[in-house]
């Protein structure tokens, strides 16, 4: 297929690399330039503007940051842009009102695809996509959808797709918060960071066992910052508020996501520990 990927960051840069091993035609559009040097190497088509990435192809795909920035570019740069026979598919984590907003304003030209995994995970072909949209168009994307992962779970809607990348994302977020505190906790006690780690690495969930390391050291280098932490909670507790819900514990959540972003914006979420201290016995 010939695909677009707009969206140089982390988990754009690998989309795109999967899909060029899985033998597409990939053309890659950054606002900032100088980020997809890898990939033109392996075969990729750095394209200058919007226009010229998805001139022509039969998929446009977006990975950005956040609600602003894929309003910004699917409801107002790429729109008018739009091939007839093209689908749209975006993998940001977004809310769900602005997954149903791209819903309407593309049509039937429309897919959710948010992604569960690391950019080493996509890469390897082991992340899960969560795919959210009408049938039909979910099957036009088979073959990119096979080059990217074997494992995909289908929702009927986009805000869906949206709805369960939340739901995961928040359970993550506040299992790094209780794993730091927990640290601090036995630490203020007297155990080492090795006996921490004989007590604890196996008791933890298998997603938050990923970090497991990371958050012991208290590592700033990762790939979900804190600042999209930030946001990936904000957007939990509007979505459960629309509902007449309210998450106190994820509003905690997102205020200590967001005092680490104070001064290491680009920090991995594994850096909440450096509240707690490193008081080591």
């Amino acid at each position: 297929m010939d695909i677009a990927v707009l969206g140089m960051g982390k988990m754009g840069r690998a989309l795109a690399g999967r899909l060029i091993d899985g033998g597409h035609r990939v053309r890659v559009w950054n606002r900032t330039k100088g980020r997809a040097g890898q990939l033109v190497s392996a075969g990729a088509e750095e394209a200058q503007s919007i226009a010229a990435a998805v001139d022509g192809v039969d998929v446009v795909v977006t990975m950005l940051a956040d609600d602003a920035a894929v309003r910004a570019v699917a409801l107002g740069e790429l729109r008018p842009l739009m091939g007839s026979a093209t689908v749209y598919v975006d993998c940001s984590t977004v809310s769900p009102a602005l997954s149903g907003a791209l819903s309407e304003g593309f049509a039937d030209r429309f897919v959710a695809m948010p992604v569960l995994g690391s950019p080493a995970a996509v890469s390897a072909g082991q992340a899960v996509l969560l795919v959210g949209g009408a049938a039909d168009r979910i099957d036009r994307l088979g073959p990119m959808i096979d080059s990217l992962s074997e494992t995909v779970r289908r929702y009927d809607t986009a805000p869906l797709a949206l709805t369960a990348k939340l739901t995961n994302n928040m359970l993550l977020l506040s299992g790094v918060v209780a794993l730091a505190e927990a640290f601090a906790v036995g630490r203020s006690g007297g155990l080492r960071d090795d006996q921490l780690r004989d007590l604890l690495a196996t008791s933890v969930a298998p997603g938050l066992r990923n970090r497991f390391d990371s958050v012991l050291a208290g590592s700033p280098e990762g790939w979900w910052t804190v600042v999209l932490g930030a946001k990936d909670a904000g957007l939990a507790i509007e979505t459960a508020r629309a509902a007449g819900v309210e998450l106190p514990s994820a509003e905690v959540v997102r205020q200590l996501y967001e005092a680490v972003a104070t001064g290491h914006a680009d920090a991995d979420i594994a850096f909440v520990t450096d509240l707690y201290g490193r008081t080591t016995p």
